[in-house]
């Protein structure tokens, strides 16, 4: 009898030669569901169809038979694992690729980990710069002390499952498979509590408002995080806790702000004092600082303070910045008829060389509008 020629294993699942392993599975998904027997009863040729292309997947989800596959054709299997003999892996391929929709979920851990949480500290930027040890009340899951996390009563202890004995799993056949499902009476965890804890009904868990001490370092930003390790919630079954996660938000600050390591603060003086030069105090962090003020100080000028920012060096292993005071210079309200008349005989005896940047300011306009109407 003649035997028919296998088609080509990528015509079979409709992809081109260079298709990645995502664009195979999502086109085996595909065929699996058109063609599987237990969707098709009585349909002739669908399970020789659902067969084509579970054999196409295996050999082309497997990277050294698709290399050989695609250099030699069918020729490169014969013999040696192309095509469904009883000891070809078409179960497992099927299971990996398309177990989740036919095998209805697998068994779930019955250990499980507590979840992380967050908790977002709000810090005055002293606080940050100095580090502070505040203390915070978080709502968590913590594990039920009457019943010491079991769920069951006082006295009693979770049972066997009779389904699944235990295994949190069931062996259900989908055609002429065998595959592994949560066991749906225990739902995966292979125990069953017959007479659950009042307190936490069952669950392990309480809710419970606790307090922590948290330990900042000096230099915290925001956005910064500190882990309290085992500080989230309890864990399922006598799973491990989770993480408290401190995210750190600084206020904005009154006087200064802040660029990693540096601070920025700005110094009104008045028109008197920028052109004679003076004198005046500035704030730090660690207290007031003398400040000398040269004569025809500009609005602007920044003069640099060093070392009196943040000291980053428990943070990032950083030194510490410096503190950038930047000059305004105010014009005064208010004037007096007299302080007025003394302005005007100022300005009526001052020359074009007292005010430099004024006078290339008004050339630079004249020669922007003469060349408009050249």
């Amino acid at each position: 009898m003649e035997t028919m020629a296998k088609r080509d294993y990528y015509e079979v699942l409709g992809v081109q030669k260079g298709a990645s392993e995502q664009e195979i599975k999502k086109a085996y998904r595909r065929l699996a569901m058109k063609y599987h027997p237990d969707r098709n009863t009585g349909e002739d040729g669908s399970e020789e169809k659902f067969k084509e292309a579970s054999e196409a997947a295996e050999v082309l989800l497997d990277s050294e038979k698709r290399a050989s596959y695609d250099q030699f054709g069918h020729a490169a299997l014969d013999g040696s694992g192309g095509g469904f003999s009883s000891s070809s892996n078409f179960g497992s391929i099927f299971e990996d690729v398309f177990g989740d929709i036919f095998s209805g979920g697998r068994g779930q851990s019955q250990v499980q980990r507590g979840s992380d949480l967050k908790y977002v500290l709000d810090l005055d930027l002293e606080e940050a710069v100095r580090g502070t040890n505040p203390r915070i009340r978080i709502p968590t899951l913590v594990e039920c002390m009457e019943c010491l996390g079991s769920g069951a009563k006082k006295g009693t202890a979770p049972v066997d499952c009779v389904q699944c004995g235990g295994l949190g799993q069931v062996t259900a056949r989908q055609g002429f498979f065998s595959l592994q499902q949560a066991c749906p009476r225990c739902r995966g965890k292979g125990k069953v509590i017959k007479d659950p804890c009042q307190k936490c009904r069952g669950q392990g868990r309480v809710e419970e408002r606790k307090t922590l001490s948290v330990k900042v370092p000096p230099g915290v930003d925001t956005g910064d995080r500190i882990r309290l390790s085992g500080q989230g919630e309890a864990g399922v079954n006598g799973g491990p806790a989770g993480d408290l996660y401190v995210q750190v938000n600084v206020r904005d600050h009154r006087i200064f702000t802040r660029e990693t390591a540096d601070l920025y603060c700005e110094v009104p003086i008045s028109f008197v004092d920028a052109a004679l030069g003076g004198q005046l105090e500035v704030p730090t962090l660690e207290g007031k600082v003398n400040l000398k003020i040269p004569a025809e100080t500009q609005t602007g000028k920044l003069f640099r303070l060093r070392a009196k920012g943040v000291n980053m060096a428990q943070i990032r292993g950083g030194g510490i910045g410096d503190l950038y005071c930047k000059i305004v210079v105010e014009t005064p309200v208010n004037l007096s008829k007299r302080q007025k008349e003394l302005l005007e005989e100022f300005a009526g005896n001052q020359e074009a060389s007292q005010s430099p940047k004024q006078v290339s300011w008004i050339k630079g306009v004249k020669r922007f509008i003469d060349g408009l109407t050249d």
